[in-house]
Order: structure tokens, then C-alpha cells, then sequence
């Protein structure tokens, strides 16, 4: 018996030696530094550009947008009311984006109040960031708390975006790339959430909305598609 256990826990702790080894080299070979850029006009010039190629001016009077993430979260989020109503299981909360303390929850539509309502405040405000992040990124390059830099790679011009405060997870950082017409094809990332660094997301198939701008129907990465569904922007 005390073989068998000496030999379970040496076969555990190479285990662990030999994915902690795969974890470095991993991280070694598919990790990248942050791009440095050149900040100013410059950078604020190519930011506008982008906007205009994907129509911010009618994503800023956008009404309401509605999708689901991951098959679990649903949100219908009235954009000029600041307001996001975020379904999953038996729960929904009317989170006020600028306000979440004055945010309500609800349980079988029953208004939750105490640890229960603090809890299920905090669980949709966490995912909506996150998940309206990966609708709506692109038009998010020119918010307040984003510092933007120019970065030439290859002969092109891309867009550094960090953003520096608000949001869940503040210093996270995304080198857009553009086309030629100036709109969003993929980004990089550095994010706390993904322990690799400069890890690529494709932004693919564009496509125009009832709201008079386009979003982007397909995102990949490393070819496997983030899960959203029943996407639309209600006029």
C-alpha cells in the first residue's frame, strides 16, 4: 500500500512539473509584448477613421441592441436609456450602466433584495461588460478612459486602444487591425482574462443593421467562434 501511494504521488507531482513546463512553453511561444505606438493627433485621426467606416454616429442614436451569449446570458440593452435588461435561468436584472447601485433584481419576477440582489447586480454587470464588449468593441475606441496609439506593422497603419479606467477589468489593451477602408478585421489582445498575451480575435462578416450601422456577425479565435447568437438591433 505504501508503494502504491509513493507511487501516486511522485506520478502527480511530475503531473504537475510537466504542465507547469507545457504551461511556460506555451505561454513562451504564443505570448507577445505590447506594440509600442505613437500617441497624439496622429492616433486620434485613425481612431475617427474607423468610426466613420463602421457608422458611429447611428450606433450613438442606436435604440436597442439584443443578443445572446453563450446560449446563457440574453441581454436587451435600450442604449439611449442606459438601461440592460440581462436575463439567464430564472433571474433578470434592469442594470442601469451608469448607476448599478440603483440597479433592480429579480428572481420568478420576484424583486430580490439583501445578498441576493448584490450578488445578481454584480453577476449581470460582470458579464455585460464583458459580453457587449465582443458586439460592440469596435465602437468603443473613443471612450472616455481609452488612450490610443498608432502602430505601423508591415506598412499599416493599426489602432493600440488601453483602456485606463472603467469597466471590470481596467488596463486591458487590443491592437485593432483595419482594411483598407479603414474598418476593424481583428484585434490582439492583452488581457487579464487570457493568460497569453497578443492572443489574434478575428472580426468577420459585416453586416448592415436595421439601426443604419453594421456589426460583426462572426468572431474567431484560433478558428473557433465566439458563441453569440439572436443578434439585432431593434430600430
Amino acid at each position: 500500500m505504501k508503494k502504491i501511494l509513493r507511487f501516486i504521488g511522485k506520478s502527480t507531482l511530475y503531473l504537475a512539473g510537466f504542465l507547469l513546463l507545457a504551461g511556460i512553453i506555451i505561454k513562451i511561444i504564443f505570448t507577445e509584448d505590447i506594440p509600442e505606438g505613437q500617441t497624439g493627433p496622429a492616433a486620434n485621426e485613425l481612431a475617427f477613421k474607423m468610426l466613420e467606416s463602421i457608422n458611429y454616429k447611428e450606433f450613438a442614436n442606436a435604440n436597442e441592441i439584443r443578443w445572446t451569449f453563450r446560449d446563457k446570458n440574453t441581454y436587451h440593452w435600450k442604449v439611449q436609456e442606459k438601461l440592460v435588461n440581462v436575463y439567464w435561468d430564472d433571474y433578470r436584472v434592469a442594470f442601469a450602466t451608469p448607476y448599478p447601485e440603483i440597479s433592480h433584481a429579480f428572481k420568478n419576477d420576484q424583486k430580490l433584495s439583501g445578498e441576493e440582489r448584490e450578488n445578481a447586480i454584480a453577476y449581470a454587470e460582470k458579464n455585460f461588460n464583458n459580453d457587449s464588449f465582443w458586439i460592440v468593441a469596435p465602437f468603443q475606441v473613443m471612450d472616455i478612459g481609452t488612450k490610443r496609439s498608432v502602430v505601423k506593422e508591415d506598412g499599416k497603419e493599426q489602432l493600440l486602444v488601453q483602456y485606463t479606467s472603467g469597466g471590470t477589468t481596467p488596463g486591458d489593451t487590443y491592437l485593432w487591425e483595419l482594411d483598407k477602408d479603414y474598418q476593424p478585421i481583428a484585434f490582439k489582445m492583452w488581457v487579464d482574462i487570457i493568460p497569453l498575451d497578443g492572443v489574434r480575435a478575428k472580426w468577420q462578416e459585416w453586416e448592415m443593421t436595421a439601426g443604419g450601422f453594421p456589426l460583426s456577425r462572426k468572431r474567431t479565435i484560433y478558428g473557433l467562434e465566439i458563441p453569440i447568437s439572436d443578434l439585432e438591433v431593434i430600430k
